[in-house]
């Protein structure tokens, strides 16, 4: 039909590239249980074997269990007589380290041997170091490798689990883009023999881009990246271990490129590298190296020894970063603390003097060598903002970072400090506010005593919550706790919010209070030069009360009266919501006090 020569074909590059495989994670395939159920069991049948073997030679590398189906490929390739073929033997890998290569005809071999005899097992056990695992690469022979990553593993110090993970790699890479692999490395640490247990494990991946002519190359080049990439999680999957598998991707084109012009990197790669797979591109590459025919062109030479003229300016450059990393690292965080005491963090410009007024002098908590580091700090950065620092010694920097360092240790006691005032003068004007409002309404008692009239006044006769009897006891010992360090700044929060509420209560009441006494009849009297005095309407009479003096209003004038006759007549008098004041009371004020304004 029309319309179907312009979709990508499978077996083209850029129809792999349209159409990704779905990853089937390995327990969801059908044969993944009963090969593992008999892997388990050749497991435990071996495990004694494994056992003698990796305490008589403990720089074992490796012990694993060859795949069945590479049997042959093993025995063809070590010449097995066809009487040991027909005793079919468990095949076994062992991998040793290549200091102990001397030793295995004459001690190791022998050793190993006797081992098996032991067993009762039929086993035939591949002695190998890694120079011989990655010799199959060289030789072309890419199905070893494969076998030998694919086996089942006894013992394994991480060299069978890193292979692993790069042959199950190259495989999906592979069963993707088939033809169009040109090249499958494995190099880095694992290859140079210097390996740990969790090293990354590091691969290349050439791709032939020369028959590509639709997509533009660097188009071409992320995709196939992100494909390739995307398999490295479902290698790790599959792998089962945690070494990070580190996949590089160049098209060929870009990649000799890189050979012509003499970049070191391909270079390393080339002469470090072991193919996995290969279409006849790298191994010629890696001889051509070895022969001295790969050479860098006059201009390469020229090209990389310009880095060497550059050296100078970087250097300096880098140290002038460090510097100002370091003032940065000094004046932010001081910002910070004049922050926390509640001042604008100031600029550079003035942070010095702040500093010193506000650190050193008024708080005490910052020693002059501190602050003349500080200053320090601000006048090397004012010589490099203004240009007439071009250059700073390595010496220099590490001094200063070694200041600095301390300055900084110096900055969290600081802190410790501040925030341990900051704690106290918290509690002390929780506690101040609080009580304050308590002897307004109670007179100038002890705490012990404003409690109790608070309980037994306020809350018993239902003026205010019973919740807020545990929040006037945390008030009453904030102050004391916090100086004793046993509340931290978050107790001391805590208690504040809570008896801001409290506060607010309060100041309700004593408004509620005045409003009540003013409805009771008492009204403000001022006169003369800001004398202020009350007078109280009670049943009894009126009475003109002034600090501690209390006189009773006559017809004609002011008569003596005490707090005993006063107190008693306010019990007497009845409730009432009207203020009423006749003439004849308003004469006496008059005639005793001048002129007066009353205040209702």
């Amino acid at each position: 039909m029309e319309g179907q020569n312009n979709k990508p074909h499978k077996t083209d590059l850029g129809g792999q590239l349209s159409s990704p495989d779905r990853y089937i994670p390995p327990e969801q395939m059908p044969i993944a249980s009963e090969a593992m159920k008999e892997a388990e069991k050749t497991k435990k049948e071996l495990d004694e074997f494994k056992k003698k073997l990796v305490k008589k030679f403990p720089f074992a590398m490796a012990l694993s269990v060859l795949p069945v189906n590479s049997y042959k490929i093993f025995e063809d390739d070590e010449g097995f007589l066809p009487e040991e073929i027909e005793k079919k033997p468990t095949h076994l890998i062992f991998i040793i380290p290549e200091d102990h290569f001397k030793d295995i005809p004459k001690k190791i071999k022998p050793e190993v041997i006797k081992l098996v005899g032991e067993s009762k097992q039929n086993l035939w056990v591949h002695i190998k170091t890694p120079v011989d695992v990655w010799n199959y690469g060289l030789d072309s022979k890419p199905e070893f490798l494969d076998a030998i990553g694919g086996s089942f593993p006894l013992h394994d110090n991480g060299f069978l689990g890193a292979l692993r993970v790069a042959v199950i790699h190259k495989t999906l890479v592979l069963r993707k883009f088939e033809k169009y692999v040109a090249s499958y490395v494995v190099g880095g640490s694992l290859v140079r023999g210097t390996a740990e247990k969790t090293s990354d494990v590091d691969t290349f991946v050439i791709i032939d881009d020369t028959d590509v002519k639709r997509m533009p190359r660097l188009q071409l080049l992320e995709k196939l990246r992100g494909i390739i990439y995307d398999y490295i999680r479902e290698a790790t999957a599959l792998a089962g271990v945690q070494n990070v598998l580190n996949v590089q991707v160049y098209l060929l084109t870009d990649f000799w490129d890189s050979v012509k012009d003499a970049n070191p990197v391909m270079f390393t790669f080339i002469r470090d590298g072991v193919p996995m797979h290969d279409r006849g591109t790298f191994l010629p590459w890696k001889l051509l190296l070895q022969m001295g025919k790969i050479k860098p062109s006059p201009e390469a030479v020229d090209k990389f020894m310009k880095y060497g003229e550059q050296n100078e300016g970087l250097v300096t450059r880098r140290m002038l970063d460090a510097f100002v990393d370091i003032y940065w690292g000094v004046v932010t965080p001081t910002q910070a603390l004049m922050m926390l005491i509640g001042h604008a963090p100031p600029t550079p410009k003035e942070i010095s003097a702040e500093v010193k007024k506000v650190f050193v002098e008024q708080e005490k908590i910052m020693g002059l060598k501190e602050w003349q580091f500080l200053d320090k700090m601000m006048k090397l950065w004012k010589d490099y903002e203004h240009g007439r620092m071009k250059k700073i010694a390595g010496a220099e920097v590490d001094k200063i970072l070694e200041e600095a360092n301390n300055y900084d240790k110096k900055l969290k006691e600081m802190r410790n400090k501040l925030e341990g005032k900051i704690t106290e003068k918290t509690a002390e004007r929780v506690e101040d506010e609080v009580f304050s409002l308590l002897k307004t309404i109670f007179g100038n008692k002890a705490k012990a005593e404003l409690i109790k009239d608070f309980e037994k006044e306020l809350v018993k006769k239902g003026k205010m919550q019973k919740r807020f009897i545990p929040v006037l006891r945390d008030v009453s010992e904030v102050r004391q706790k916090a100086k004793n360090k046993k509340f931290s700044q978050a107790d001391v929060d805590k208690v504040s919010r809570d008896a801001s509420e409290l506060i607010r209560e309060l100041i309700d009441y004593v408004q509620r209070k005045e409003i009540f006494s003013a409805e009771k009849g008492v009204v403000q009297i001022s006169y003369g030069e800001g004398r202020k005095g009350e007078l109280v309407l009670t049943d009894s009479g009126v009475f003109f009360v002034e600090g501690k003096v209390i006189a009773k209003i006559g017809k004609t004038k002011f008569e003596s009266s005490d707090i005993k006759e006063f107190e008693k007549a306010l019990k007497e008098t009845k409730d009432r919501m009207k203020v009423k004041l006749d003439s004849e009371i308003l004469y006496v004020l008059k005639k005793e006090l001048g002129e007066f304004e009353i205040n209702i």
